[in-house]
């Protein structure tokens, strides 16, 4: 049975699961109880989503270190990285400035913020903050590897200690090591070596994590199913649909659009970023979703390997226009039209200066409240104001990771093509059932990789192999 499964196509998997997802939070809610006092099937759907994305948050600082320092090693090979870099940076910038134009603009038009029928009751500020001095002051580590401690009591008076990290700060550390190693030189060869080795044993167990991607899927959609229902989402309708509008203008239109204008195929485009997308919604987490990307990037764009490497990586850290431009623009707005403060042209330019510049407070993990903290405290609007957007975030971080994701992947795609780096014959490939190009048009590796995201059911299927998706994702050309 499980080998009849593995030749399921992944992206049936997923598909399957939603509406498991939804069917199982329906009858969760009418079997009775709430938030406070759940029944057995919601307490099942919680932690079965919640164990899955705490699997994805436990691989995220590792990836994140060794990635950043493989992708900076990845490019002293290449005469024309700096280059790269900046045409990198230009291109995430005027993405940014797109999406966030939208989202100011859908807020406006829909003014979400009026008639809401959100009770001001929910209005509270929230645990996690985000300013330009916390955004400063994280860039510099305190200790080696990022982590924070913070100690709570319970109830009973117990004390309990739990550990984070900051992934802006394990960021800063991998930049300084990588680029510490390439200016070493030769004697530093062994270690970035052992990155690489370390890199793909990572890789490796985040792939044994995406596999639940089904089954975390079935958890988180119930569970918000039935935490929250229709009555919530009906609520905040109007943000939603602002939301979702957003996300659809960026991926749909924008997206194909820029693809378009610079000779790519809008249809390829999507059939190439589809595998990325979808485990991007389900994971809400670019950084998970990365060895993805990057293999989509590679294998069904044409992006060179050792540009892929680097561009991906820091992508999924820094490029959301999810996260980091829509959702923050349409929320802010929500929130100044829901407590009467009337914004004026000096508050959108700080929104899309926000918008465009402090994305990688997100950091690539799951949620924005960072970053629509710093969006409000710019701007001078209540912090509360997050509180009455909680409820329906589980549901937006699903579309705006997917957003996020596909960003990722075309950014390098669009750069590689300016550059006449791009393999245009592997961006017009056709695409097989895991997404990827077909297996007659890729070389033995890539199709040997890929068979495990359940192709089709005539290739062969190795459970211990990773898909095209994952192999050798950051290894040089």
């Amino acid at each position: 049975m499980l080998s009849a499964l593995r030749r399921v196509p992944f992206a049936l998997q997923v598909l399957v699961a939603l509406i498991l997802g939804v069917a199982l939070g329906i009858v969760a809610r009418q079997m009775g109880g709430d938030v406070d006092n759940p029944n057995w099937l919601a307490v099942t759907l919680d932690t079965i989503g919640s164990t899955f994305v705490s699997l994805l948050m436990t691989i995220v600082p590792p990836l994140i270190v060794l990635a950043v320092i493989s992708s900076i090693a990845n490019l002293r090979n290449v005469s024309n990285a700096a280059r790269l870099a900046g045409q990198t940076l230009l291109w995430f910038a005027i993405t940014a400035l797109i999406a966030v134009a939208i989202g100011i603009s859908l807020g406006l038009v829909i003014r979400p913020g009026l008639n809401s029928g959100v009770d001001p009751s929910t209005a509270s500020d929230p645990s996690t903050h985000g300013s330009w001095l916390a955004f400063l002051e994280s860039l510099v580590p305190t200790n080696f590897l990022g982590l924070a401690a913070s100690t709570s009591a319970d109830g009973a008076g117990a004390l309990s200690t739990s550990l984070s990290f900051n992934a802006l700060q394990l960021i800063v550390i991998a930049i300084a090591i990588g680029v510490a190693a390439v200016k070493v030189g030769k004697s530093a060869e062994p270690f970035l070596a052992f990155n690489q080795s370390a890199l793909e044993i990572v890789l490796k167990v985040l792939w044994w994590v995406i596999r639940l991607a089904p089954l975390g899927t079935i958890g988180l959609l119930g569970n918000a199913i039935y935490s929250h229902g229709w009555t919530t989402i009906g609520a905040l309708g109007k943000f939603t649909l602002a939301i979702y509008i957003g996300l659809a203008l960026v991926m749909f239109v924008v997206y194909p659009l820029l693809a378009r204008v610079h000779g790519l195929s809008a249809v390829k485009f999507f059939s190439g970023v589809w595998p990325a997308v979808q485990l991007g919604f389900v994971s809400r987490s670019s950084m998970g979703t990365m060895p993805v990307t990057q293999r989509v990037a590679e294998t069904n764009f044409g992006v060179p390997r050792h540009y892929a490497s680097f561009a991906v990586p820091f992508g999924a850290t820094t490029k959301m226009d999810g996260c980091a431009a829509i959702y923050p623009a349409v929320a802010a707005i929500f929130v100044a039209q829901f407590f009467g403060v009337d914004l004026g042209i000096t508050d959108y330019l700080l929104i899309v200066f926000v918008s465009v510049i402090g994305s990688a407070a997100t950091a690539g993990t799951t949620g924005a409240t960072v970053m629509l903290t710093l969006t409000l405290s710019t701007v001078g609007l209540p912090l509360e104001g997050v509180g009455l957007l909680l409820a329906v975030d589980p549901i937006l971080d699903m579309g705006r990771t997917a957003t996020n994701v596909a960003g990722q992947a075309l950014v390098p795609a669009i750069v590689s093509k300016r550059e006449g780096i791009i393999d245009l014959g592997r961006y017009n490939e056709p695409r097989g059932l895991d997404g990827f190009v077909a297996p007659e048009f890729r070389d033995s590796a890539d199709t040997a990789d890929a068979a495990d995201l359940g192709s089709s059911a005539e290739e062969p299927v190795d459970g211990d192999r990773e898909p095209a998706s994952m192999a050798s994702a950051s290894t040089t050309s």
